[in-house]
């Protein structure tokens, strides 16, 4: 009998997943780009069956891979392709432990779906900002592994912000449990903010307590067709001074993008009668049912539209016609899929530079080819960009998806660094960013980082490969 499956047999069997039907799922990663193997899939239901999983494989030198909702851009849930690796899914803890409402937070589970979450504190009258297009399936360990943004973030804040304390099973089957929703708490070390983007290499996240905010009484969006791109960063501004601060998402969506979703799913309209090179999908929202929202957004376009910044747009007269908007921007990824795919940058600047970046890789792309389809979207509220480069008609598109990766990229992801971004805005690093982050991370961070995941996972048995690069003697794939 092997060490695996020695530690199998004297584990709880409720909780051994060995199907393979069923295991096919956790072992195959969120684009459909890699597929790894695993001896089983271990589903626990309690802390303590994390604790013991933990601790067991631990002992006979077993690696382990976390998984959340398996939504992961990166493969950072997804095990290695050598079967050695067990894959260790928190989706049977699913309770929420606690909502305070005169705290305004909550307690829960790392295996509750997101939008389970958003459910329950709406229907305390609250809210949980965290909001993604994958927001149905992916859960609320996994977001807080990989510090989730979304489109909430230029309001809100990424999932670290959101995140008041946190309870993990380490690297040794122990337990770290700092759960207390406390927003001052100066005791020493945040040590909770390690396992935040730290993408399941220094343990599993097992529940969380998180800010809730007060429901929005008054939301006011807009769709919005703006005269030039360099004007992003002005127009943002202006939104922000107008409503004081009130929006909470900034979204900007190409024409090439909204025409690759209409081009397939030609039952969808557009927003405006006019089709524009750029718009924006602005939303404001507050919670006080005293501050007048909707004339302070008709101010702010009739001021934008006076001088020529803004150059059409539509405010959405219920939130059917919000629903609209939103489908649309949310949808721009499925767009690209069914054009063929794209070659995917995640990157980010200031804000104040992001039209410059965007109108200078534009520029390398059609360097190299002519033909190529620019998708090019993002929360820009917040320096986020998703610069995505689409097959053109007639390409082989593994081929030409191939062309650009190895000889577009790299100068996207270069200019990104000249202009003082990174490479990874949103979806974090996983197995596949690990070169970049070689070339890119700043050597002082990472050789902090090295020495964190040394000092608490020494073997490097948890999550191998992500991240920070595997030991020797630890396959990571």
């Amino acid at each position: 009998m092997t060490e695996t499956e020695d530690v199998l047999a004297n584990l709880p069997p409720e909780i051994v997943v060995r199907d393979p039907d069923i295991v096919s799922k956790y072992t195959t990663d969120f684009r459909h780009l890699y597929v790894g193997r695993t001896p089983a899939v271990l589903r626990p239901r309690s802390v303590a069956e994390v604790q013991q999983i933990v601790a067991a494989l631990r002992g006979r030198g077993v690696s382990i891979v976390p998984q959340g909702g398996n939504t992961s851009y990166c493969t950072a849930a997804t095990p290695s392709d050598n079967g050695t690796e067990i894959v260790v899914s928190l989706e049977r803890m699913n309770k929420i432990r606690e909502i305070d409402a005169g705290n305004l937070s909550m307690t829960v589970d790392a295996g509750c779906v997101l939008s389970q979450l958003q459910d329950a504190a709406s229907d305390r009258d609250l809210m949980l900002p965290l909001s993604l297009g994958s927001q149905q399936s992916c859960q609320i360990g996994g977001n807080i592994s990989t510090n989730a943004g979304g489109i909430n973030v230029v309001r809100y804040g990424m999932a670290r912000e959101l995140v008041l304390g946190l309870e993990v099973v380490l690297p040794d089957g122990s337990l770290m449990s700092d759960l207390h929703p406390l927003r001052k708490n100066n005791s020493g070390y945040d040590v909770k903010q390690l396992f935040i983007g730290g993408e399941g290499t220094l343990g599993i996240i097992t529940g969380a307590s998180l800010k809730l905010v007060r429901k929005p009484r008054q939301t006011v969006t807009a769709f919005l067709a703006i005269s030039d791109i360099s004007e992003l960063s002005t127009l943002l501004d202006q939104a922000q001074q107008f409503t004081g601060d009130a929006v909470t998402s900034f979204e900007y969506i190409s024409n090439s993008s909204m025409a690759l979703l209409l081009q397939k799913q030609p039952h969808l309209r557009r927003p405006l009668e006019e089709a524009s090179e750029h718009y924006v999908l602005l939303e404001a929202a507050t919670s006080s049912h005293l501050l007048d929202l909707q004339n302070a957004v008709d101010a702010l376009l009739e001021d934008a539209m006076s001088v020529g910044l803004v150059t059409d747009g539509a405010v959405a007269a219920n939130e059917e016609h919000r629903k609209q908007f939103w489908h649309l921007r949310e949808n721009i990824p499925e767009g690209e899929v069914m054009n063929g795919g794209s070659v995917k940058h995640d990157v980010s600047v200031r804000t104040s530079r992001l039209a410059g970046f965007i109108e200078e890789a534009s520029r390398i792309v059609r360097a190299h080819s002519s033909e190529a389809i620019l998708s090019i979207y993002g929360h820009v509220g917040d320096g986020n960009v998703h610069f995505n480069v689409v097959p053109p008609k007639g390409a082989i598109p593994g081929a030409f998806k191939s062309s650009i990766e190895e000889t577009v990229s790299p100068l996207i992801y270069r200019l990104a660094a000249d202009m003082g971004g990174s490479f990874s805005a949103e979806y974090g690093i996983g197995r596949i960013k690990l070169d970049l982050l070689d070339e890119y991370g700043d050597p002082g961070k990472l050789f902090l980082m090295e020495a964190i995941k040394k000092a608490l996972d020494p073997e490097g048995h948890m999550n191998p490969g992500k991240v920070v690069r595997s030991p020797p003697g630890v396959s990571a794939g």
